[in-house]
């Protein structure tokens, strides 16, 4: 009589599931998994694993923007610099242009100590050695550092926007270049024979702004402008640090450095179009806002005190609207730098302070800790502001993302999905993160800092968590893909491992006819993610546990023959599959680990094939299947993927096996 084997076979879906029994989750949910790590649940079906991250640009992000040398005739150990807003850290690196060694190569100095001039945007450096050779006066000082944050990221117009040591820079994905350089008309000198710590000026079409650091043509030395600018017809007179170095001629021309942004914290931004020219404006909490069109860069002067300082930038029917703390002030529709109350702009208070703003559906949806509020209407005459909800906010800014139809967040008690109803000005809200509410209240509890960002091609949402303490090797994060909107069930969920961002940003742009999504932290490089097989040359470690199957009857003993898994492969997979018999109790025997390879005439493909090497032909593998051992009442599948392979999908499991009799 043969042998009466059965087969058990699994679909790969569900997605993270932690919250419920280990054998419950067995019987219900066979597809889920307990852990399911840098695999996505995939619209396209299964658990796939996740693309790789790389270099945007393989230059760093400039520390400090682009100090120079205030004043020739240095010697010995103790350099100055200036155009400067954020003091260097003891051991960071630097060069100066023109001090070289016997052969030509510039020399790397260290600093053992630092003094910083938050007047004149200056400081002065301990070096670890004597300097070689005086340097020029403005020479140009360049730094190694790559510890200090990426405050703020955004793709705008096929480049990325980076802010760093309180400037801003600009790539395409060939080098950075300082984007934070005001444009205030051709300014001269009006007089000669001026000394001291005023400078009289004119030719000026814009208002220069407390901080912004010039040079004055036959001057040595970078001034800082110290206090606010007063322009009558074009002249002004600069209250200025340090004092002149010597008296400039009449008419010698200005030439305007830097426009910083010292004492910021997180940067935002928002892209708009209001006159036909796309155009990026950005908060920091600290300064004035900026507005910047791809070519020009300039802070929004006419805006009112309480827009000094704001920490998020929306638009929404054609006005910007900033939200700094408690006040919500909107400009006049259509214009970027218009707020007279005459023209359509105004101000709104709020009872608590806003942590985030999205438009959705034809209205402003407003978050505060525990609050969420609406805008509807279309100008100041029209607008209304109502209650969405009194007792749950989003509790965390930059977690808020439109994604699949809904806008997520992060609430008191995890993800929260803000979704509209049948009826109309009705909204749901759900706890979509809930199966893995232990995870998300880990991944809160460990990092202090938090920012997301949307795949749109795959109806993702992912969160993840910083730390200054974290490493690459320590980063975590969860992700959600949607397949059924306006519902929380329709979330399958996961775990990320391996990515550290603290600033992120994705945006589906018709000039690249792609998505680009990038990210940074304190490392100075800027990061596409979704892009190659490796996380920055490393592997891409990822797991995926099966629930504990107890097959047919929990009751009933199995005998263990043959475990089939399929994949829908891109490439190469290498990987194992441990199997985990009756809850891995000790006094188990364990069956013994499954290696899960491509069989050696596994195709190569266009740009990792080697010209004499590689095969023409072959086939990919779809399944693998294995001989197993083992008896026991349930069984745990543990896949485990570590390498530098292109992504695959784990789409369905088979276990064969013979049901012993019961005991």
């Amino acid at each position: 009589m043969p042998t009466a084997w059965e087969t058990f076979p699994i679909e790969v879906k569900g997605g993270l599931i932690t919250n419920i029994s280990p054998l419950q989750q067995g019987i219900t949910v066979p597809g889920s998994a307990r852990r399911l790590i840098n695999f996505e649940p995939s619209i396209e079906g299964g658990y796939k694993r996740i693309l790789g991250f790389t270099k945007f640009d393989t230059a760093f992000v400039p520390p400090y923007g682009e100090p120079l040398v205030q004043g020739g005739s240095q010697s010995g150990a103790t350099l100055v610099i200036a155009n400067i807003y954020d003091t260097p850290l003891v051991g960071d690196t630097l060069t100066i242009a023109g001090v070289v060694n016997g052969s030509g190569v510039l020399i790397t100095y260290t600093i053992s100590a630092v003094t910083f001039n938050s007047t004149e945007k200056a400081a002065t450096l301990t070096l670890n050695a004597n300097l070689a050779s005086s340097p020029a006066d403005k020479a140009v000082v360049t730094f190694g550092n790559n510890s200090t944050l990426i405050e703020g990221l955004v793709y705008f117009e096929q480049r990325a926007i980076a802010a760093r040591g309180s400037n801003l820079w600009s790539s395409d994905g060939t080098g950075w270049i300082k984007i934070n350089t005001p444009t205030y008309g051709t300014v001269l000198v009006n007089g000669g024979s001026q000394t001291g710590s005023t400078l009289v000026v004119d030719g000026l079409t814009g208002v220069p702004q407390q901080g912004d650091t010039f040079t004055v043509a036959g001057v040595q030395k970078v001034y800082a402008i110290t206090s606010s600018v007063t322009v009558t017809s074009g002249g002004a007179t600069f209250a200025i640090s340090p004092a002149l170095a010597s008296s400039p001629a009449d008419n010698a021309a200005i030439t305007f450095r830097s426009s910083g942004r010292p004492n910021s914290s997180k940067m935002r931004f928002e892209r708009y179009n209001f006159s036909g020219t796309p155009t990026l404006a950005g908060v920091d909490g600290a300064n004035r806002p900026f507005k910047y069109s791809g070519s020009t860069f300039s802070v929004l002067t006419s805006a009112p005190s309480d827009v000094l300082g704001a920490s998020h930038v929306t638009q929404f029917k054609n006005h910007l609207f900033f939200a700094n703390g408690t006040n919500l002030t909107f400009t006049s529709p259509y214009s970027d730098t218009d707020f007279s109350a005459a023209n359509g702009a105004g101000s709104i208070n709020l009872a608590h302070v806003v942590t985030g703003m999205i438009v959705f559906r034809e209205q402003l949806i407003i978050f505060s800790t525990d609050q969420i509020h609406r805008i509807v209407g279309n100008t100041i005459s029209d607008f209304q502001l109502q209650p969405i909800s009194t007792d749950i906010g989003c509790v965390r800014t930059d977690t808020i993302q439109e994604v699949g139809g809904d806008i997520a967040f992060l609430g008191p008690d995890g993800v929260r999905l803000l979704s509209a109803t049948d009826k109309i000005g009705d909204f749901g809200f759900a706890v979509a993160s809930r199966p893995i509410q232990s995870e998300v209240n880990s991944l809160v509890s460990s990092n202090t800092s938090f920012t997301s960002c949307v795949i749109r091609g795959k109806n993702q949402y992912r969160l993840f968590g910083y730390a200054s303490s974290k490493t690459t090797e320590t980063a975590a994060g969860v992700l959600a893909t949607q397949f059924v909107d306006q519902t929380v069930q329709g979330m399958a969920l996961a775990e990320l491992s391996g990515i550290l961002a603290y600033v992120a940003d994705s945006v589906y742009s018709s000039a690249d006819s792609s998505e680009t999504i990038i990210f940074a932290n304190k490392d100075g490089y800027v990061y596409r993610m979704e892009s190659g097989n490796n996380f920055n040359g490393a592997a891409i470690s990822a797991q995926y546990f099966t629930p504990h199957l107890p097959l047919s009857d929990p009751r009933v003993r199995k005998t263990l023959y043959k475990l089939t898994t399929y994949v829908n492969p891109e490439g190469s997979i290498t990987g194992t599959v441990s199997p985990v018999l009756n809850f891995s109790q000790a006094d188990v025997i364990q069956p013994p680990t499954i290696t899960l390879q491509n069989t050696a005439d596994s195709p190569f493909f266009y740009g990792s094939a080697v010209y004499g090497t590689a095969k023409y032909g072959g086939t990919l593998t779809y399944s693998f299947t294995a001989q197993m051992v083992g008896s026991g009442f349930t069984i745990s599948l543990q896949y485990s993927f570590s390498s530098i392979t292109p992504p695959f999908s784990l789409d369905a499991i088979t276990i064969e096996y013979l049901n012993n009799d019961r005991q």
